[in-house]
């Protein structure tokens, strides 16, 4: 039985005169998590937006869920699949409570003329209690930490119920600590409602090692995949950042490479 839940074949995708994916290809099984790592302008990014029916493609053939998304008609798609980037500067006068904030998760599934229900708002509070911010949950959005932000768009991302989780830069701008917690978030989050993970960052601090394969990505390409274990060697990261292994060493030593 084909378990395969995104497959990607010799995706090419341009914006204006810059190639962002050069004839990638990609399958993702069911319950699978990969960590997507490389370089800034690697087309990590773009390969979610690839995903969730949001890039167009000059060239290939995307399945996403049996369905092929595409810019303005991948509406059934995108409401399978949860996003969430990284932290967003909030006003701090912005009114919204947590919990409404994470409601706005719903109206993916819900329509925006649809007003929310009982069990909406026990999808809700469940999510907020899987991502340990129900204390919080009639604070103001913009009175909270960055990690507390993060938290609460991952719990919006679950508010929509997804199948799919695409996480792009979760933990950019965070300090120590609080990447470190969100990335045991992330994993927890996974693990109990047994989704599908594509985690994609440039900080080797942020990669989970308990991803089940790695890509490491670079000028458009996939340049290797395989666990993680095996694929990030001081011979791979050195020719995948052009850094010599003497300073990939070194972040190693200081605990870049973070388990969670």
């Amino acid at each position: 039985m084909d378990n395969t839940v995104i497959d990607i074949d010799s995706a090419v995708v341009s914006y204006r005169e810059d190639i962002a994916l050069r004839g990638v290809s990609l399958k993702v099984r069911t319950g699978e998590f990969v960590g997507i790592v490389g370089p800034n302008g690697a087309g990590k990014t773009t390969m979610l937006t690839v995903v969730n029916g949001m890039g167009k493609l000059l060239h290939g053939r995307v399945s996403v869920l049996g369905h092929c998304p595409a810019p303005g008609r991948g509406c059934c798609v995108r409401k399978r699949v949860g996003y969430v980037a990284q932290v967003q500067n909030i006003d701090p006068r912005m009114p919204m409570s947590v919990r409404d904030v994470v409601m706005i998760g719903r109206y993916g599934r819900l329509g925006l003329v649809h007003r929310p229900g009982k069990h909406d708002w026990e999808v809700v509070d469940e999510v907020l209690e899987l991502v340990g911010m129900t204390a919080l949950a009639q604070r103001p959005i913009g009175h909270l930490s960055g990690g507390e932000q993060q938290r609460v768009a991952i719990a919006r991302c679950l508010a929509q119920e997804p199948e799919i989780f695409l996480l792009d830069e979760p933990t950019a701008s965070l300090d120590w600590k609080a990447k470190s917690d969100i990335l045991e978030l992330v994993r927890l989050v996974h693990d109990t409602r047994r989704l599908t993970t594509l985690f994609v960052t440039h900080d080797l601090s942020a990669l989970p090692l308990a991803c089940d394969r790695v890509l490491l990505m670079k000028e458009g390409l996939i340049w290797a995949e395989g666990p993680p274990t095996e694929l990030l060697s001081d011979d791979n990261l050195s020719r995948l950042y052009d850094m010599p292994v003497s300073l990939v060493e070194k972040r190693r030593r200081e605990g870049a490479l973070v388990h969670s």
